[in-house]
C-alpha cells in the first residue's frame, strides 16, 4: 500500500496560496506515451462560485477551489509506467490536500493484459475513473455522490484484459482496502475490504455513431452502520474519528450492481464540430445492514445529454433519482431525492472551459434541507499537457 497521508487531512492554507502553487506547473498527463518519453508534470485548476450547497454535494456556497490537481507521470524503465497525483480542494472553508493517485502499471505484458498497483480510482461505472474536473457538469450525479463518495479512489491492485477482437471487449478485476465506501462501517477482518468485477464492450456504427456498454459489480466487506447519524456521532464524540461524509460514501451495502451505457453521434463523423452524447448510469445496492431484508436497498439512476452545437459551445441536461433505505434504531426509513440540472459551457480551447449550471432538487424525503435551486459558475483551466478523457 502507498504510505501517504489521508486525503481528508486538512491544511488551513488560504485558497490564494493553493492557486499560486497550482499555477506554477503545467497540466497532467493521464498516461505516459512511449518507453523513451520523458516524465511530464502538470496541473489543472478548478474554480467555482455556487449560490447554494446541494444536498449530498461536494461544493459549498461561495467561491471554492474544486478538484484541482498536480500530476507527474512517465515511464519507469521499459516495462512499467507510473503516475503521482496530488489534489488541492476547498472543503468547509479550509483548503485540503491529499494524494489521489500513486501507482505503477505494466506496459509490456502479453495477451492484452495490463496490471496496476498502488492508489487509483476504481473503474466501476462510467464516470468514476476520470477526474471530476473532466466532467460535463459541475457536480457528479446523485448516484456517485451518495454511493461512491463522489470519486472513489483507493489503495489496491487491478488486472485488465482486452480481448483481441474486432469489437472492443474488456474485462477487469480490482481489490481495494474499501475504507472510503462507508465511513460508519465495521472494519474488515483482514485482507481486501472491497472487490470489483467490470466488463465493458463498445464499437462504431458507421462514421457518425459510437457506443459503449458496461456492467460493474462491487462486493463490499464493510457493512453499513445500524445507528443513525446522531447516535453514531454521540457514541464516538471526543474519540478523534473523522466522520465527514464529504470524503466517503453516504450510503453503502454488501453488493452493488452498476450498469452504464453511452451513445455518441457526430454528424459526418467530425466530433469536433458537432456531437451529441447520451449517458445512462444505474445502480442497485443490497445488503445495506446485517439485519436488512430484501426490500431494503439503495437505487439510483442518472441520465444526461450533452450537445456540442459549435466547436466552442456545449449545452447539456441531466436528471437524477435516488432512493435509499436509512437504518433508524430497529427499522428502516425510506429516503428519496430528485435532482435536475441544465448547463451551458464555453470552451475557447481544449485547455479551458467556462460553465454556467442551474440545478434544482425536489421530491425530498428523509433529507433535512435540500436546495431548491442552486446556480454555479465554474472555470477549469489545464496548464500544459493533459491526458485524454474517457469515452
Amino acid at each position: 500500500m502507498i504510505p501517504t497521508s489521508r486525503p481528508g487531512r486538512r491544511r488551513a492554507a488560504p485558497a490564494a496560496a493553493a492557486l499560486c502553487l497550482l499555477a506554477a506547473s503545467p497540466a497532467p498527463q493521464a498516461q505516459p506515451r512511449d518507453s523513451g518519453a520523458a516524465w511530464q508534470f502538470g496541473a489543472v485548476i478548478d474554480l467555482a462560485s455556487t449560490s447554494r450547497e446541494l444536498e449530498l454535494g461536494g461544493r459549498s456556497a461561495g467561491l471554492q477551489l474544486g478538484h484541482s490537481d498536480l500530476t507527474a507521470s512517465g515511464p519507469v524503465g521499459r516495462h512499467l509506467a507510473a503516475q503521482l497525483t496530488s489534489v488541492v480542494a476547498t472543503h468547509d472553508g479550509t483548503v485540503e490536500t491529499g494524494i489521489e493517485e500513486a501507482w505503477v502499471q505494466t506496459r509490456t505484458l502479453p495477451g492484452g493484459v495490463v496490471a496496476r498497483a498502488g492508489r487509483f480510482a476504481s473503474q466501476v461505472g462510467h464516470l468514476n475513473s476520470q477526474h471530476p474536473h473532466a466532467d460535463d457538469f459541475v457536480e457528479r450525479p446523485l448516484l456517485h455522490r451518495a454511493l461512491l463518495g463522489g470519486h472513489w479512489f483507493d489503495d489496491g491492485v487491478r488486472v485488465n484484459l482486452t480481448l483481441p477482437t474486432a469489437q472492443y471487449w474488456m474485462v477487469g478485476a480490482e481489490l481495494f482496502r474499501g475504507r472510503k465506501l462507508v465511513p460508519e462501517a465495521d472494519p474488515p477482518r483482514g485482507g481486501a475490504g472491497a472487490a470489483t468485477l467490470v466488463a465493458r464492450t463498445g464499437g462504431d456504427l458507421g462514421r457518425a455513431h459510437s457506443w459503449q456498454l458496461g456492467l460493474s459489480y462491487l462486493h463490499n466487506r464493510r457493512t453499513a452502520a445500524v445507528e443513525d447519524a446522531e447516535e453514531h456521532g454521540a457514541a464516538h464524540e471526543g474519540e478523534g474519528h473523522d466522520h465527514d461524509h464529504g470524503h466517503g460514501a453516504r450510503f453503502g451495502g454488501r453488493r452493488t450492481w452498476m450498469l452504464d451505457a453511452t451513445w455518441k453521434w457526430a454528424p459526418g463523423g467530425n466530433n469536433r464540430e458537432q456531437q451529441l452524447r447520451l449517458t445512462l448510469e444505474a445502480a442497485r445496492v443490497s445488503g445495506v445492514a446485517p439485519h436488512a431484508g430484501s426490500g431494503q436497498r439503495h437505487d439510483a439512476v442518472a441520465l444526461s445529454a450533452v450537445w456540442r452545437f459549435d466547436p466552442h459551445w456545449e449545452a447539456g441536461a441531466r436528471i437524477d433519482q435516488l432512493r435509499v433505505s436509512m437504518p433508524h434504531e430497529d427499522h428502516f426509513e425510506t429516503g428519496r431525492l430528485r435532482e435536475r440540472a441544465v448547463m451551458l459551457a464555453w470552451k475557447p480551447s481544449h485547455m479551458q472551459s467556462l460553465r454556467l449550471q442551474l440545478s434544482r432538487q425536489g421530491g425530498a424525503l428523509g433529507f433535512e434541507s435540500p436546495a431548491r435551486r442552486s446556480v454555479a459558475l465554474q472555470y477549469v483551466v489545464s496548464l500544459g499537457v493533459h491526458g485524454a478523457h474517457a469515452f
